[in-house]
């Protein structure tokens, strides 16, 4: 059967990275999470004190790109793979919502854009991979077979970052993960590098209302149709 390349972009906590996991099982793709790599950038950026709520050192950031080395490595307990940065394992570390709140200015940088793009292109350049992220059918893989544009109001999405920070042991509150999304969602569409922007021949997938079964039926009917009429 031929193989596709399958790009998922939409809002924060909309569930790109669950579903994209779930299709690529589903079909035996690679799955790559690229949010999980802007996030290693921003934990790196963390880690070295060129970040926080008073200040960005953006040129100390660039300069130390080359230093930044990210890998994903197949957990098989897990069933998926985990993000690593300069070979240490930061799976859980980049999911908090410290990083969540400065991941988007880091995202913002173009040549932070740049490496990581590049990195992505590579890893999807043999096709059978499911990728998603902000820019991946209109920067990344401008020519994937299926694109999907992923939505869901910002309660909803609120909703579920909470519930994940939660059972992550992170002692949030409701309105504090809210008033995150708000501002990535700003960030994302308003920035001039990448802004987050549905590919024209994008599917939209408003999940709003959608159980994890429902969602993920109604995209694996998608791709099925997609990948059998591919020649």
């Amino acid at each position: 059967m031929n193989k596709i390349t399958i790009a998922i972009d939409g809002y924060s906590s909309t569930g790109k990275s669950t579903v994209a996991k779930q299709l690529a099982k589903h079909l035996g793709y690679i799955y790559v999470d690229t949010g999980a790599m802007y996030r290693a950038v921003t934990f790196y950026a963390m880690q070295n004190e060129l970040i926080n709520v008073d200040d960005f050192n953006k040129e100390a950031l660039i300069y130390q790109l080359p230093q930044i080395k990210i890998s994903f490595k197949f957990n098989e307990s897990l069933g998926f793979a985990e993000v690593y940065l300069n070979d240490v394992n930061v799976e859980k570390k980049v999911r908090s919502l410290e990083v969540s709140s400065f991941v988007s200015k880091i995202a913002s940088v173009s040549e932070v854009r740049r490496k990581l793009v590049e990195q992505q292109q590579v890893l999807g350049k043999d096709k059978g991979v499911v990728m998603d992220g902000r820019d991946i059918g209109t920067v990344v893989f401008t020519d994937a077979k299926l694109k999907l544009f992923m939505t869901a109001s910002a309660e909803k999405r609120a909703v579920r970052r909470y519930d994940e920070l939660i059972e992550l042991g992170d002692h949030v509150t409701y309105n504090a993960v809210l008033k995150n999304v708000k501002e990535r969602d700003h960030i994302d569409t308003t920035r001039k590098d990448s802004p987050l922007v549905k590919a024209e021949d994008a599917i939209i997938i408003d999940n709003s209302n959608l159980t994890l079964v429902e969602q993920f039926d109604k995209i694996a009917q998608l791709a099925k149709m997609i990948i059998e009429g591919v020649e």
